[in-house]
């Protein structure tokens, strides 16, 4: 697997930005992780990174970014925080790597049994953590506790996280009049998902407005491989 350049970097459209992250989580699943040198991507990246994505996703234990979408050095911008909310900072990190360093694709990473979503659900409140428990509560309002199994404490949590993923998304819209404009100019594109951590794999939604590409091997080995 080759480390990304600025020309690679330019020829990666937001499409098939979403097509490697699939097929990255689709060889995390399969356990066909690419072969990296890791050291050798040190020394090649020295000098400048040109990640292709922006994955915000929680800090969780069981979800980095980088493992689950078969990832190396340079390759993509991981923002982790508990919950995936979105925050001022969050949100300049992400004008930053996609308006200055060039990334394609924003992805809004929610997961099953997320610890911090049913803090909030369970109304914990516990120092600095009260506050960005609080974020995720119009997620909770959102969600109907009545189409859910009391036998099943996880299923509402699961729905909330999903709720979550789709509320930061629509946040970061309105907080971003940068990240919106590179929207509408095609530059970019905003996905949600969910990642089971019982499986290890990763449900993508909310890219229908961004054209399914079909690719050979070949075709995308001349791009990244």
């Amino acid at each position: 697997m080759r480390t990304l350049t600025k020309e690679m970097q330019d020829n990666i459209t937001p499409a098939l930005a979403l097509e490697l992250l699939r097929r990255g989580n689709h060889r995390f699943v399969n356990n066909l992780k690419l072969h990296r040198n890791l050291l050798e991507q040190v020394n090649e990246t020295k000098s400048g990174q040109h990640p292709f994505a922006v994955i915000l996703s929680c800090m969780d234990s069981r979800t980095s970014a980088e493992l689950i979408f078969d990832q190396g050095l340079g390759d993509i911008f991981s923002i982790r925080i508990a919950g995936n909310i979105l925050n001022e900072d969050i949100v300049g990190s992400m004008e930053f790597a996609c308006k200055v360093a060039g990334a394609k694709i924003i992805l809004v990473l929610g997961h099953t049994k997320c610890g911090a979503v049913k803090g909030a659900c369970d109304g914990v409140k516990l120092g600095n953590l009260t506050p960005l428990l609080r974020k995720i509560e119009p997620a909770i309002i959102n969600t109907s506790v009545t189409s859910f199994e009391v036998s099943n404490s996880y299923a509402f949590v699961d729905a909330v996280a999903t709720n979550n993923v789709h509320y930061v998304m629509d946040e970061l819209a309105q907080a971003s009049p940068i990240l919106s404009e590179m929207v509408h100019d095609g530059a970019i594109a905003i996905v949600g998902g969910m990642y089971n951590i019982e499986t290890g794999k990763v449900d993508l939604f909310e890219h229908e407005h961004i054209s399914h590409l079909e690719l050979s091997k070949e075709e995308l080995s001349a791009l990244i491989a």
